[in-house]
């Protein structure tokens, strides 16, 4: 059973919002950063460098936890030499599943993104074979953010094949944006976003790279926890979306438009039903997302 998480990266914006979850969940939670200690958010603070094999084992020894969920990861492609930003993703991840595996235990939920599929912060448009995206979509990545990963999946993917010596359940959530109350304000109090009003933003490139998707913290949260909690043999990679798009344009109109040569493979019900898929989210975890920016 479950009794302590350790998280990765706690500092953070959605770490701070996964521990306190955990808290308020019953567990005890240890954070495992690197930056500025910070003990307001967890039960206990250890400083870790996540690129260190060594400190990634003693810590996660000395948080004598049960699972671990790593966020401790670079969030952005832009503020570090592209082989930095590839190792944060890749060798973080494959350190944590080792130690995890070598400790014993059970459960680990790494943070892998809507990057991998091929999207997010790719300067090219993002190739869709078809709508809405489910974990079998094939991955085309191409920058060094985006190829941590497709790596960190793939890392995962190999630790599961083994047969002792790693943690039995293995969950690679892909998040998209990820908004609180504050950022959800500030983005959709916009006038105009329409698929016409977004086109003159200055981030229309992204919002179409990631196909208008988002997920309220809340949400996210949710599913993390019930990744810790779940059960499953095995290494599987989940999508987390909010239950519609950003857009104020009807999602059929959105793919007809940017998305024409994607095969369409029944939408959702509604007008804006997301263009990723996380039915698997709700069949392995029992996960369904609640907060929508129109019912604010």
């Amino acid at each position: 059973m479950t009794e302590t998480v350790a998280v990765t990266g706690g500092n953070g914006r959605v770490g701070r919002n996964i521990l306190r979850h955990l808290n308020e969940a019953g567990y005890r939670t240890v954070d495992l950063s690197r930056g500025k200690r910070d003990e307001e958010h967890s039960d206990a603070y250890l400083t870790t460098d996540l690129l260190d094999a060594g400190e990634v084992y003693g810590s996660l020894a000395k948080a004598d936890a049960d699972a671990v969920v790593h966020l401790g990861m670079l969030p952005t492609p832009d503020v570090t030499p592209g082989y930095r930003t590839f190792e944060s993703n890749a060798m973080s991840s494959y350190h944590v599943l080792e130690a995890a595996g070598e400790l014993g235990l059970e459960t680990a939920v790494l943070a892998s993104s809507f990057s991998a599929i091929g999207g997010g912060f790719e300067p090219h448009p993002i190739t869709v074979d078809y709508l809405p995206v489910d974990e079998a979509h094939r991955l085309t990545p191409s920058n060094p953010y985006a190829l941590g990963k497709q790596t960190l999946e793939v890392i995962a993917d190999g630790f599961a094949r083994r047969p002792a010596d790693r943690p039995r359940t293995i969950t690679s959530v892909r998040f998209p944006w990820v908004v609180d109350d504050e950022m959800a304000r500030e983005t959709f109090v916009e006038a105009d976003r329409t698929l016409s009003g977004l086109r003159d933003s200055e981030n229309f490139h992204t919002q179409r790279n990631t196909l208008f998707t988002y997920v309220h913290v809340s949400d996210a949260v949710d599913l993390v926890r019930r990744a810790v909690e779940a059960d499953f043999d095995g290494h599987e990679p989940v999508w987390v979306s909010a239950p519609d798009t950003s857009a104020e344009t009807p999602t059929r109109e959105i793919a007809a438009e940017l998305f024409p040569d994607a095969e369409l493979r029944g939408l959702g019900d509604g007008d804006y039903a997301p263009l990723v898929d996380t039915t698997k989210a709700t069949e392995l975890l029992g996960w369904e997302p609640g907060w929508s920016w129109r019912q604010r």
